[in-house]
């Protein structure tokens, strides 16, 4: 289980998180909802180690985690999709896939054939471009890198965002499927209810920074979540 506890950060004299904790468990999705700005990818970005809480704690499989580097969390089991996808443009599709090798040892770098299930259209696309491919395609792109590190720890910062509909069904799926293989915790952070509630087993919705409402969504009303979800 993931578990942040009253975790604390600022960027200069600006706080972005305040106070906030919350569970992820292997083999559940967990939700993080709120508006543009209220904390949801400074939470992500510290659950991978992009960015350091001013306190609090981070434990991950019971170890604690909080002052681990990115890279030795990404070797722990720790996988960050970026918002905005941040594919490397002018590598190809297979290269920008063994970018995850640099988190496995030696002898586990290998792109194994599941990536290509979840995401056929990769396969005929190995030796393009990144910065070639459209927005859903490099999106799905940013996911299959992620998962060529065989992660234990899943974190989706908004992989909906400026998706075209029939892939983000196709995303839906994927994250459908791994959630129901029962090894991995998917955490997933979104700004679009309908989305969230189709695979959520768990909210964490935020405003201002802060965690406002948490628990699985048959404990709140509809309304009760989509009122910090609007502007």
């Amino acid at each position: 289980m993931l578990v942040c506890s009253d975790i604390n950060l600022f960027y200069g004299s600006s706080q972005a998180l305040r106070g906030v904790s919350m569970t992820a468990e292997i083999g559940k999705v967990t939700c993080v909802l709120g508006r543009n700005g209220v904390g949801k990818t400074s939470l992500m970005r510290a659950i991978a180690g992009q960015v350091a809480p001013r306190s609090g704690s981070i434990v991950w499989k019971d170890k604690e985690i909080t002052g681990m580097p990115a890279y030795a969390r990404a070797s722990s089991g720790v996988a960050l999709v970026p918002q905005g996808r941040e594919i490397f443009p002018l590598l190809t599709v297979e290269e920008n896939l063994k970018s995850g090798f640099a988190a496995l040892p030696a002898k586990e770098r290998a792109i194994s054939d599941e990536i290509y299930t979840l995401f056929p259209v990769l396969r005929s696309m190995l030796a393009r471009r990144g910065g070639d491919l459209s927005g859903g395609q490099q999106q799905q792109l940013a996911i299959a890198r992620a998962l060529v590190m065989k992660p234990s720890l899943l974190v989706l910062d908004e992989p909906t965002e400026g998706i075209q509909p029939s892939i983000i069904k196709d995303i839906a799926h994927v994250i459908a499927h791994l959630r129901d293989m029962g090894g991995m915790a998917i955490v997933l952070v979104e700004q679009y209810f309908d989305f969230a509630k189709e695979l959520a087993d768990h909210f964490v919705v935020m405003d201002r920074g802060e965690v406002v409402l948490a628990g699985p969504p048959s404990d709140f009303a509809e309304n009760d979540v989509r009122r910090h979800l609007t502007v």
